[in-house]
């Protein structure tokens, strides 16, 4: 039987505690120099007071589920903020390095089957941070309008010069926002800025008196038509909700979007910030991915445990049985072929238990172009049997960088023995290194193609997926073990359709001096 394995606590309290100093100390650096002019002019004296208070309101929501502090603190900043002349989305940046920093040490502290929970705890929290921080910007700025427009209507003459002048401010704040800003009266768009138009796609006035159902997808007409058709109550809440979005080119992407009603010239209005979360959809999806595989991992490896010991006895068995000098007949060959059965479900259970452990890296200088010679030369007499040819195309310019020589020869071999398995006899196999860039960054990237039979293009998707396999006597394990390595190097793997002459497979491997 399977046993019962223990659910670990996670000590929020301890964790934040000793992380305190070096979080605080690291977010105000970076607030300083990678955020954006305004926050270049601060000193780092009043970067580390905002710091240490947002850290500590952020941990008082994290642990206690008390948002008093991080309320206040927002009630302060914004005023602040707003008062020095910073924009929306230099303070939300502010506030997502709190993420940035803490993401990293719990993914080194967590247990794994805490890790998704523990992730999402601090997801929710900033959430709730940047919603109100953005809700409470928007009712300072409607506030100040208000106020202003009765000032102009008690001297609309003398103050035309400053109208113009509170005009321009008020469209510079709304246009350099990230967030998209509308303005509903009833389903209609009165008004919307850039962003709003960058994230559908759109010019700027295209928009203008238009539907905003024409702007959603027909997946969220009937919930996005009950929230706008309905009466505006001036005493709620802003109101947050997510539906699918429709851009221009037809495509459907998950949006949030902020409503409080208001209220000018004697006509009710909605006054929207939509915010795009399609990352943060994607972030969510790949924790309970992560959830998904710890358990996959945990009921794997206490499966393999109880597996591998009969496995064993029976081996043995074979093995003393095939000693036996009596056997007749097609005897010993039965034999012969139960151990071979035997040894290949052994090699099964091994692959098994290796997807179910955390890839752990040994790092080392290591050389792309001789680990690519030397396992093409292990496999020398597999291409042989078959009468492939195998090229090998390297680039002198791939220099040594850190990263797991075991783990890389994992890789190419598993391409090479996908490659093998998909060609015919006098096939070709090539094999090509290179340095490309990745997002800036310079990467070692190892290329395996075949003039095989190639993949479906339906079947492209689920490649790496875990247990997914077109093979008769295949894992589907193999291809879910290369993108965990690749992943712990800090890489990427993909395949390629070559369209009808092949398949290709490429994994790039950042070459800075340290990875993972």
């Amino acid at each position: 039987m399977v046993a019962k394995m223990s659910i670990k606590k996670f000590d929020w309290e301890d964790f934040f505690n000793r992380h305190r100093a070096e979080i605080t100390l690291e977010w105000k650096k970076r607030l300083k120099y990678h955020v954006s002019r305004n926050y270049e002019l601060r000193s780092l004296d009043e970067l580390r007071v905002t710091t240490e208070m947002a850290y500590d309101a952020s941990c008082s929501m994290i642990v206690c589920n008390d948002h008093a502090l991080i309320n206040r603190f927002i009630d302060e900043i914004s005023n602040i903020r707003l008062e020095e002349g910073f924009r929306l989305d230099d303070v939300q940046k502010a506030f997502e390095l709190f993420r940035k920093l803490i993401v990293p040490a719990l993914i080194k502290e967590s247990p794994r089957e805490l890790l998704c929970e523990n992730i999402e705890a601090v997801n929710t929290a900033l959430s709730y941070t940047i919603n109100r921080f953005s809700s409470d910007f928007q009712k300072k700025h409607e506030k100040y309008l208000k106020d202003y427009a009765q000032q102009l209507e008690k001297d609309v003459a003398s103050r035309t010069v400053e109208l113009k002048e509170s005009e321009h401010k008020y469209k510079t704040l709304v246009e350099e926002i990230s967030d998209g800003f509308l303005v509903l009266d009833k389903d209609r768009i009165a008004f919307v800025n850039q962003a709003f138009c960058g994230m559908h796609g759109c010019r700027i006035k295209e928009p203008l008196q238009a539907s905003f159902l024409s702007f959603v997808s027909k997946k969220s007409h009937e919930k996005v038509n009950a929230i706008i058709s309905r009466g505006i109550n001036k005493c709620a809440e802003p109101e947050a909700f997510e539906y699918l979005r429709l851009t221009k080119d037809k495509k459907c992407l998950p949006t949030e979007i902020n409503f409080r009603p208001s209220r000018f010239g004697g006509r009710d209005y909605n006054l929207c910030i939509v915010r795009d979360i399609t990352k943060r959809v994607e972030t969510e999806k790949k924790s309970r991915e992560m959830e998904r595989m710890a358990y996959i991992g945990q009921l794997t490896a206490s499966l393999s445990h109880e597996i591998r010991n009969p496995l064993s006895s029976v081996k043995m068995n074979l093995q003393i049985l095939g000693k036996n000098m009596i056997l007749k007949g097609n005897d010993r060959k039965r034999i012969q072929i139960s151990e071979r059965e035997i040894n290949r479900l052994e090699g099964i259970l091994k692959q098994l238990l290796d997807f179910a452990k955390p890839v752990s890296l040994k790092f080392d200088m290591v050389d792309i172009n001789d680990i690519v010679r030397s396992c093409v030369e292990l496999l020398e007499m597999k291409f042989h049997r078959k009468s492939i040819e195998c090229e090998i195309k390297l680039d002198p310019g791939l220099k040594e960088f850190l990263a797991d020589k075991g783990k890389i020869e994992q890789i190419i071999i598993n391409f090479l023995l996908n490659a093998l398995d998909s060609v015919d006899d006098f096939g070709i196999i090539r094999v090509l290194t290179a340095v490309k860039k990745q997002n800036g960054t310079p990467c070692a990237m190892i290329r395996v193609e075949d003039n095989g039979k190639g993949i479906s293009r339906d079947l492209l998707p689920h490649i790496f997926e875990p247990f997914y396999t077109t093979k008769t006597n295949g894992t589907g394990l193999g291809l879910a073990n290369v993108k965990q390595i690749a992943t712990a190097h800090g890489g990427r793997v993909r395949v390629i359709d070559l369209k009808n002459s092949g398949t290709a497979f490429e994994v790039f491997l950042p070459m800075g001096e340290i990875n993972g």
